[in-house]
């Protein structure tokens, strides 16, 4: 018998999410507050509602008769909508709200690990009152990450002698309407990313990705929710070594064991420092973009995980093909601080090529698709190296063209990548 499986979200993250279970006998249910054209074409039936309400995801699951669930977005995990779906005895593969905490509550975050000992955590400190947070910048020996302690889709940390000055940075917290604060050493590094597949107190890990959040190239520019993201064909990053990856993967673990009863995927992003992965934060789903990265070489069924976390028979040990993956999104002009939407998507799955073509918020109309005022659409390329799947996805942009969209083409390329592993290189030199 075919799984219905509800799928909530309506990003690129999730077009990857739906790929991945349309390669099984599995028929989705989406539904998301944007119709994703990537998503309805693979999907049964595509709903349209707003996923922060638990009571209408469970409306919708209870009346197509799903058999399991995935969320992909953080926004609906921290309104409950897995509680909500258990309650109605609807596995959903995904934390409740009380342990999706570990990514909705950056304060609460820093004091779980601090309370169980989970290595890898920086110095820092939690405010609820801004002057007391300003006053703690003003005696810090350092630099400090400024950090809203819920959730900014990734656009809310400001760090202290990178991005804003000392004083830049109290005028932040005093202008903000920011009820609580998180104030952390700034760690200096690089920065890379690796997901598990959590069920039962099991952890299977992916390949480390890199994100790179900064608008423009060579890491300029506000942050962003990310421009796109690069995997090697083994599991740790060019800049890494595998004890390094070991290293993230035993950190991720230690949480898990101290997240009992947790489920669905923990995203680590670290910081890999002279003293090696340091806990940047945890995310409690798969990343966007480095969901575009895993799901594609993941060779293990994924309708097969989940099916396996639902009946308690133990995750599947993970195959994943030995091949580098380079996502590069396309935004509209202007992004993130004043996008311009209303550009006509250029690109499609059959003119893609051999780039994977991923949809994120886009305004399909009847004659064809078109830019919102947010990320729009990611093209992957899946190759034997990092080099050649640039390559496969610059010869998919260059059929999107350049006209309303801005891209950062130097993700994946061999200068970057190369900085990457010079900078670790002086990093631990200087030890």
């Amino acid at each position: 018998m075919a799984e219905h499986v509800l799928l909530i979200g309506g990003g690129g993250r999730e077009h990857a999410i739906a790929r991945a279970l349309a390669a099984s006998e599995a028929d989705i249910h989406a539904c998301a507050g944007n119709r994703n054209p990537g998503i309805a074409r693979l999907a049964t039936e595509f709903e349209t509602l707003e996923t922060t309400n638990p009571k209408a995801v469970r409306e919708y699951a209870e009346a197509v008769g799903v058999t399991l669930a995935v969320v992909g977005p953080e926004a609906p995990l921290e309104a409950g909508v897995v509680d909500e779906l258990e309650d109605a005895g609807i596995y959903a593969f995904g934390p409740k709200a009380d342990e999706a905490r570990i990514e909705t509550d950056k304060a609460f975050q820093r004091r779980f690990m601090a309370e169980h000992d989970v290595p890898g955590c920086p110095d820092f400190e939690t405010f609820d009152d801004t002057d007391a947070a300003c006053d703690f910048i003003d005696e810090y020996d350092g630099d400090l990450a400024i950090k809203p302690a819920g959730l900014t889709g990734g656009k809310g940390v400001k760090v202290i002698g990178d991005q804003v000055t000392a004083e830049e940075g109290k005028k932040y917290i005093r202008e903000s309407d920011y009820d609580r604060i998180v104030l952390e050493e700034r760690l200096v590094g690089e920065e890379f990313t690796v997901q598990a597949f959590v069920a039962d107190g099991e952890v299977r890990t992916a390949p480390a990705v890199q994100d790179h959040k900064r608008a423009y190239e060579g890491d300029e520019g506000p942050n962003t929710g990310g421009m796109g993201s690069y995997s090697d064909a083994a599991f740790e990053l060019p800049f890494m070594t595998e004890a390094d990856y070991e290293e993230a993967v035993s950190i991720i673990e230690a949480t898990v064991e101290a997240l009992e009863d947790y489920r669905g995927i923990l995203y680590g992003q670290f910081m890999l420092t002279a003293e090696g992965p340091k806990v940047i934060e945890f995310n409690a789903r798969f990343g966007d973009p480095e969901a575009m990265n895993t799901l594609p070489v993941l060779e293990t069924e994924f309708l097969e995980v989940l099916t396996a976390a639902r009946d308690g028979d133990g995750l599947p040990e993970l195959e994943f093909a030995s091949q580098a993956t380079v996502c590069k999104y396309a935004v509209p002009e202007g992004y993130p601080t004043d996008p311009k939407a209303g550009a006509k998507v250029q690109v499609d799955e059959e003119s893609a090529g051999d780039a994977l073509l991923y949809y994120a918020s886009v305004d399909e109309r009847d004659d064809g698709i078109y830019t919102t005022t947010s990320r729009a659409f990611a093209l992957i390329g899946v190759a034997d190296s990092i080099t050649e799947a640039e390559e496969i996805a610059e010869a998919a942009l260059e059929v999107a063209g350049e006209e309303g969209l801005h891209v950062r083409h130097d993700i994946g390329k061999p200068d970057l990548v190369q900085q990457r592993i010079d900078h670790v290189a002086e990093l631990r030199g200087s030890q």
